[in-house]
């Protein structure tokens, strides 16, 4: 993380859009310019009703007070036409450059988002994340939307009229500049007060998105356990703390604008009082002295939106630096630059001398050596936590081993290009996420260009043509989040299909059988049979009877392999796999 602030870690971002950033800032410059014409042409039309042929426009050559009056008509009319022409310029600018930041700052923090590791998401809640995404990239585009004009405004507002007073009437211009000191100064003192409550803000909003995004995806349990009273309790509290902390930080912002009209009223009370007794006298002209009351108003009311302005600033802060933190996370997993087509990978795979623990718990695997030739079949079983799905999350490099090395081909794999690598393995999980969408598009994911026939194709290999055929719509009905809308045994025949029609020389079936019943396993089994062949397959398995055909199974403890062989060779050798074998086919027996 850096210790900048937060606008300026926000301008080193935006240096791409430099461009489009001082179109918009000119077009808001001069909209203001224009804005602050209509008083000065006030003055001058005072001027030329009180001094007529001896009046400022008369010094152009325009005796008639008629011509006068005409010449103002035509400054008005361009005024007004060029103040409009800007404002829209502007708008349409600001709006368009918050909504391109917008775009590109999602999309790059969602690319950051997925170069990062497993242990990453691990650590950090979806809601939490989805936040950081969504409400703090929107708060930072409203402030480009308005706030930013805004401040230019005042900055331009200020220069000008301020550079105004002190050509028309020095002696006047610093009771209408004294307040400004003080304005700026509260306005500051409201920054550093509202910096730390926008920042509790967010904070409170990224726990409430997290816990919402959590219910939403666990509400089988929720029903189930009949907590939906505990939830709702949950999400008071959370609700509470996020308006809490909110409540705080409007507190001190609604106070800017009530205590900055006390100071507004000092300025314009003093120009108006001080000035006309000038005028009275005679050593102020009438007209610029009209020009000076309408300027003094013009030049401290606006001052009455900052504190709305400072409110929009402090939240698109608050929201930049949780932005800009994750785009400042390090990357842990370098994808490697070796190049490596899929027609060119043969398929061996090899474990060197192993050793992996997640974050600082003890090691999952200690150096572990395992050979998969090219072309075989293997089977790696072992109870619960003995590391076989680690074996999985090394291979795909979802994580960086501490030591040892894992090759493909002879290849290291961390100096293979990561999506070479991920190309070469179809993975089948027994925790198969389907995407919210058709049938077909999920069994296309990943190999999008894939035609009707062969998305039919795979399914039929897979064993779920039958099935698929009796849903409402086929192939084009929508499966719902996550797969909800079909079975455990379809989810997994659909995520073979998507294997099948990816067609890698590597398949790898993770507990691919072990959430369905035995006639979706069998049929399961009859696919994988079929899709197996001619390719390295790497079975991990709970149920041993899925994989007793395999040409070699590896039996791991503690993250070590304790025995190998085939099924008849392990056994007769009557160990640990043998003891597993006779529980389970003693369960199936009785």
């Amino acid at each position: 993380m850096t210790s900048s602030h937060p606008f300026q870690r926000l301008l080193r971002y935006g240096r791409r859009y430099r461009r489009q950033v001082w179109l918009a800032s000119l077009c808001s410059v001069f909209n203001k310019f224009f804005d602050l014409a209509p008083p000065v042409l006030i003055g001058l039309a005072v001027d030329v009703v009180v001094q007529q042929q001896d009046s400022w426009i008369a010094s152009w050559g325009i005796a008639s007070v008629r011509g006068q009056f005409l010449v103002l008509t035509a400054l008005t009319i361009v005024t007004w036409g060029l103040e409009s022409a800007f404002q829209y310029a502007y708008s349409v600018l600001w709006r368009n450059l918050a909504q391109t930041m917008q775009r590109d700052l999602r999309i790059e923090a969602y690319s950051h988002l997925q170069d990062m590791d497993l242990a990453y998401f691990e650590d950090h809640s979806t809601g939490g994340l989805m936040a950081v995404l969504n409400d703090d990239i929107n708060q930072l585009e409203r402030f480009l939307d308005v706030g930013a004009n805004e401040v230019l405004q005042v900055i331009t507002t200020i220069i000008l009229v301020g550079g105004a007073f002190l050509f028309l009437a020095p002696s006047v211009a610093w009771m209408a500049i004294i307040p400004m000191p003080f304005i700026v100064w509260g306005a500051i003192a409201f920054q550093k007060l509202l910096a730390p409550r926008y920042a509790t803000v967010r904070e409170r909003v990224s726990a409430l998105n997290s816990r919402l995004s959590n219910n939403l995806s666990g509400i089988l349990t929720i029903k189930s356990f009949t907590a939906e009273g505990y939830e709702i309790e949950r999400i008071r509290e959370d609700s509470e703390a996020y308006r809490v902390s909110n409540q705080r930080a409007i507190a001190f912002s609604a106070a800017y604008i009530p205590l900055i009209r006390v100071l507004i009223l000092l300025g314009f009370t003093a120009t108006l009082v001080f000035g006309g007794l000038m005028a009275v006298e005679g050593e102020l002209a009438v007209g610029t002295y009209s020009v000076l009351v309408f300027l003094t108003q013009r030049l401290l009311w606006p001052l009455t939106r900052l504190g709305d302005t400072l409110d929009q600033y402090q939240r698109a802060m608050a929201s930049t630096n949780r932005v800009m933190d994750l785009l400042d996370l390090p990357i842990t997993l370098h994808p490697g630059h070796q190049r490596l087509p899929v027609s060119n990978v043969k398929g061996a795979v090899r474990f060197e001398d192993v050793t992996f623990g997640y974050g600082d718990r003890r090691p999952v695997l200690q150096n572990l050596t395992l050979k998969i030739p090219a072309g075989h079949t293997v089977a790696i079983v072992g109870a619960t936590g003995s590391g076989k799905s680690t074996l999985v999350k090394l291979l795909l490099r979802l994580y960086e081993v501490n030591a040892g090395r894992i090759t493909l081909d002879g290849l290291d794999i961390r100096d293979l290009a990561t999506q070479d690598l991920r190309q070469a393995i179809g993975l089948v999980s027994q925790d198969v996420f389907l995407f919210h969408g058709t049938v077909a598009e999920n069994i296309a994911y990943g190999t999008f260009d894939a035609s009707r026939e062969a998305i039919i194709q795979a399914a039929r290999t897979a064993e779920a043509d039958e099935f698929i055929q009796q849903l409402p719509q086929g192939y084009d009905t929508i499966v719902g989040e996550r797969g909800q809308k079909l079975s455990g045994g379809q989810r997994q025949r659909l995520a073979i299909a998507r294997a099948i029609l990816k067609n890698p020389p590597i398949l790898v079936l993770d507990e691919a059988t072990s959430a369905v019943d035995n006639e979706t396993e069998a049929a399961i089994q009859r696919s994988l049979e079929h899709i197996t062949q001619d390719r390295t397959t790497i079975a991990i398995a709970h149920r041993l009877s899925t994989i007793r055909n395999a040409d070699r199974i590896y039996v791991m403890a503690q993250g070590q392999l304790v025995e190998w062989g085939t099924h008849e060779e392990l056994i007769e050798r009557d160990d640990l796999y043998a003891g597993l074998w006779r529980v389970q086919m003693g369960l199936k027996a009785g």
